[in-house]
């Protein structure tokens, strides 16, 4: 068997058009912050967030649902214009968050083709199966059956929570002969995007104690280190 040949510099590089499938808004710019700047300053790009976003503070009264909904879109937007892009380079599915599981699958296939032909983009970046959170799997899952119907289309995978819980990921990501992007050149802009998640950093919700926030340290792993992606098993 063949071996599956690693991703092409100049997809990297921002000479290719891309679309990036975000699980929720801050994933984007964590796995795929470097990347999308040089897309935006290339060919182009565009993010689809397949959630709202809306479950990451349950707790709160001051923020229910479809407010943190609104938030989380809006600090989205500002994440892309810090990248480079605009408003306009973001589809917002506003699906239910954690809950994209119970959503039909054969629905948002067809809403994601939809976005792949107004926006002709042939290379698509979506979550790494091993991450763990169900949102990201059945983004990966979702990302397969697209994959099975559209040849045409290159897709690949990049690591979130996987990168940072699992034990075993280096050996993880040699198995899928992962491509690392140097972050250095767009590590402002990123750093500045991810700070525009700012509901996510525990600036925004104050009265939910048990709200999520990211963890210590994470910020800065997926600042401080290259980016990683290979090709969609």
């Amino acid at each position: 068997m063949t071996a599956t040949p690693p991703i092409a510099a100049e997809i990297l590089a921002g000479d290719e058009k891309i679309l990036v499938l975000a699980p929720h808004p801050d994933d984007e710019s964590l796995a795929c912050g470097g990347l999308l700047a040089n897309a935006f300053a290339g060919a182009g790009a565009h993010v689809v967030c397949m959630t709202d976003g809306s479950a990451s503070h349950p707790g709160s009264n001051d923020w229910p649902a479809d407010k943190l909904a609104e938030k989380r879109r809006e600090e989205l937007q500002e994440a892309l214009i810090l990248l480079g892009g605009t408003a306009v380079n973001l589809t917002w599915l506003g699906l239910p968050d954690s809950q994209l599981h119970e959503v039909d699958a054969e629905e948002i296939v067809v809403r994601l083709e939809e976005v792949i032909e107004r926006e002709q983009v042939r290379h698509v970046f979506v979550p790494a199966q091993e991450d763990k959170h169900c949102d990201h799997k059945t983004t990966a899952r979702i990302a397969g059956i697209l994959r099975a119907r559209r040849p045409d289309i290159q897709f690949y995978s990049y690591p979130v929570w996987s990168r940072w819980d699992d034990p075993d990921f280096a050996s993880c990501a040699a198995s899928h002969r992962a491509v690392m992007l140097d972050n250095a050149t767009a590590a402002a802009r990123k750093r500045a995007a991810i700070s525009a998640h700012r509901s996510q950093l525990g600036e925004v919700v104050k009265d939910d104690p048990e709200g999520f926030v990211l963890p210590a340290g994470f910020v800065e792993k997926f600042v401080g280190e290259s980016e990683i992606f290979w090709r969609m098993p």
